[in-house]
């Protein structure tokens, strides 16, 4: 097995087979992660026309409908991704070993029969015979291993690809049912009052959002399951197509028809469904999506695994609802202003996602492949790369934004809080710590508390990878040189 040197300094600037097999799943996949927020920033855009109410609506209904997603999708997506590039790497090696022990058994039947070294390269009909025969035998333990020729493909049958689907149709309904009936609960939870013009735009665009639900979270696992094959290409097209129709379909039904924010949202959920139908279309093509039996279901190992991805990510869900709730106590338009930075935050540091789709999915396969070597070097790289894109998206945001945040509304108001929000968003908590920079600096406060959060987390995961604990022990053994 081929391992990678871990102490080369310099590793991000070097094209070597690792970079390019990160960049290759990277990139389309930070693409397509960027692709949602980028088109609920595009209906930000188109919506901020309407006013700053319907603005300020929306974004409370835009914070709260993300911050559900998020708590159901990016747990199961992970373990998704995870789960299917190590089941996906463990049939690969089990049928290479399977074609190794059928060449040993093929030249022990040749060796038998007293072939010489000139008919080596001849194969025996009974060989052939033998060799179709084993196949089958092994296919239980590999479904990889098919016989030449014009025989079609087989399709894959993974356990933890059917049972991840389960999971996203299960809390796909389930999280739309929670929005569309406890709506005005929600609402309330996020700061808005009985007497808010804000309300009834919010609550009416949170319960059409809501119906796109199921599709959200079936398309997102979709994409899991072809990223655990290293695949990123595949659902990037589909997702870009159906945000395009969104794009399109946002001025006809928010401006021509009339609809307003309602058309905004509507326009969101049909392009969620078109998406969803066609990653399944493609993903019937490639493996059958029905396990063979109840019993082949890993339940209770995304139950497992999946908590404790959940139990991050509700605290750093609920820090940024709160941020949110807070904003939207100081009015409609430091509301609409914190909504217009808030997506523009979301949409550029998920690219940064791209690069952990990448890393996880080698990982997964580096694991189950048991190269550690070649983990601490992913692991390195990917670090090397972070950094650089942070630095790109300092610049490119700082200048983006306070150029271009007449684009998001028409009020002056507006934009000048979101010119004062710029700054600390471009170089993004306790909890304790947000409701005393909320009290103290109120608009600028949030952003600041934001920020601190961001980079108490960032040092908390460079602690654990410098000391070795947790997941990752094993550099205690292979040093990573960063």
């Amino acid at each position: 097995m081929t391992t990678i040197n871990t102490a080369i300094p310099g590793l991000a600037f070097k094209i070597d087979s690792l970079t390019k097999e990160i960049l290759v799943i990277g990139i389309p996949a930070a693409i397509a992660v960027a692709a949602d927020p980028l088109a609920s920033l595009i209906d930000t855009a188109f919506i901020g026309h309407l006013g700053p109410v319907e603005l300020a609506a929306t974004g409370a209904s835009i914070a709260l409908f993300n911050q559900a997603l998020r708590i159901t999708v990016f747990p199961l997506v992970s373990i998704t991704t995870s789960f299917v590039a190590e089941e996906d790497t463990r049939e690969k090696i089990n049928a290479l070993a399977a074609e190794k022990k059928l060449t040993e058994i093929i030249k022990a039947d040749e060796v038998e029969k007293g072939v010489t070294n000139e008919n080596n390269n001849e194969t025996p009909k009974e060989s052939l015979a033998v060799n179709g025969e084993i196949k089958v035998l092994v296919d239980g333990a590999s479904k990889n291993v098919t016989n030449k020729g014009d025989a079609p493909k087989k399709k894959r049958r993974l356990a933890s690809a059917s049972t991840a689907l389960l999971f996203g149709l299960i809390l796909g309904l389930f999280q739309a049912a929670i929005l569309i009936f406890a709506e005005k609960p929600l609402l309330f939870a996020m700061g808005l009052k009985h007497n808010s013009p804000m309300l009834v735009p919010a609550g009416k665009y949170l319960r059409l959002r809501a119906l796109g639900s199921p599709a959200v979270l079936l398309s997102m696992v979709m994409q899991g399951i072809f990223r655990g094959f290293k695949d990123a290409t595949t659902p990037l097209y589909v997702i870009l197509s159906g945000y395009a129709l969104n794009v399109a379909l946002d001025p006809v039904l928010i401006f021509y028809c009339k609809l307003g924010i309602e058309g905004a949202a509507i326009s969101h959920v049909l392009a969620q469904y078109v998406m969803a139908l066609a990653l399944l279309l493609i993903l019937m093509k490639r493996m059958v999506l029905l396990p063979p039996g109840l019993k082949d279901l890993q339940i209770f190992r995304f139950l497992k695994n999946g908590g404790l991805v959940l139990a991050r990510v509700v605290a750093v869900t609920f820090c940024i609802t709160l941020s949110a709730s807070l904003a939207s106590r100081l009015g409609p338009i430091k509301m609409a202003g914190f909504q217009v930075c808030l997506q523009v935050w979301l949409t550029s540091s998920l690219l940064a996602d791209g690069l952990a789709v990448a890393v996880q999915a080698i990982l997964a396969c580096s694991f189950a492949e048991k190269n550690n070597e070649k983990v601490a070097a992913a692991a390195a790289r990917t670090l090397q790369l972070g950094f650089m894109l942070g630095v790109i998206l300092f610049l490119f945001v700082g200048t983006g934004l306070y150029f271009g945040a007449g684009m998001f509304s028409n009020s002056i108001l507006v934009v000048q809080f979101i010119k004062i929000g710029m700054p600390i968003l471009a170089s993004i908590v306790s909890i304790g710590s947000l409701f005393l920079l909320y009290e103290s600096n109120g608009f600028v406060g949030i952003w600041i508390g934001l920020t601190i959060n961001m980079s108490l987390r960032m040092l908390a995961g460079v602690w654990r990878m410098g000391t070795g604990t947790g997941p990752w022990r094993f550099l205690r053994s292979h040093p990573m040189s960063v």
